[in-house]
């Protein structure tokens, strides 16, 4: 028997991203989301929700860009203290000693150290009372080569990215392999 937990962000699972942008005076700022996943693919798009109190915030609608740099349990600590402090107060970079790298198709910056990176340039904000949700237009990927599978796929047994419980706060990886996606289905599709 199912227990209704009543309407709560309990999804599963949800990202572990850091959103990257310059901040109003041109600092490299991020902070950790979990509320976006992709929602378009053609043009190719992504949302991220931010509430508009956070630093970040700012930077985003300024600069009409973001980067979204995903975590990997390599990185699981910066990535946290990326999501606990706000970038007016403290330069998270320095503190943690990540790398920000100037973004190539967009203006805003990712993480050197997180395996897999897109950036996005700011195509619509729908405001949600509590955040805002920017829809990015996806401009490029790119992933570290020894995290590809075939070469040209990110491989998620190799890029190990965060996700995130909502309801237990703990942070948890992917897992092994199930099956391949629209293949083990196959057995319920009616032959003529």
């Amino acid at each position: 028997m199912k227990k209704s937990l009543g309407p709560n962000t309990l999804a599963q699972p949800t990202p572990v991203w850091a959103v990257g942008s310059y901040d109003e005076d041109g600092k490299p700022d991020a902070m950790i989301a979990a509320w976006g996943g992709i929602c378009g693919s053609d043009p190719a798009c992504l949302t991220v929700s931010v509430r508009p109190t956070r630093h970040t915030y700012a930077g985003i609608l300024k600069h009409k860009a973001f980067t979204v740099s995903v975590s990997s349990v390599a990185v699981a600590a910066e990535a946290d203290y990326l999501g606990m402090v706000s970038g007016d107060k403290v330069d998270k970079f320095a503190v943690t000693g990540l790398t920000p790298v100037k973004g190539e198709f967009v203006d805003a910056p990712y993480i050197e150290e997180f395996p897999l990176v897109i950036e996005c340039e700011l195509r619509e904000t729908v405001d949600l009372n509590a955040h805002v949700m920017f829809v990015g237009e996806i401009r490029d990927v790119k992933c570290d080569e020894d995290k590809l599978a075939d070469g040209k796929y990110p491989d998620p047994e190799k890029v190990l990215p965060l996700i995130f419980s909502p309801g237990t706060r703990v942070y948890h990886t992917v897992g092994q392999k199930v099956g391949k996606g629209f293949d083990m289905g196959r057995k319920y599709i009616k032959k003529d």
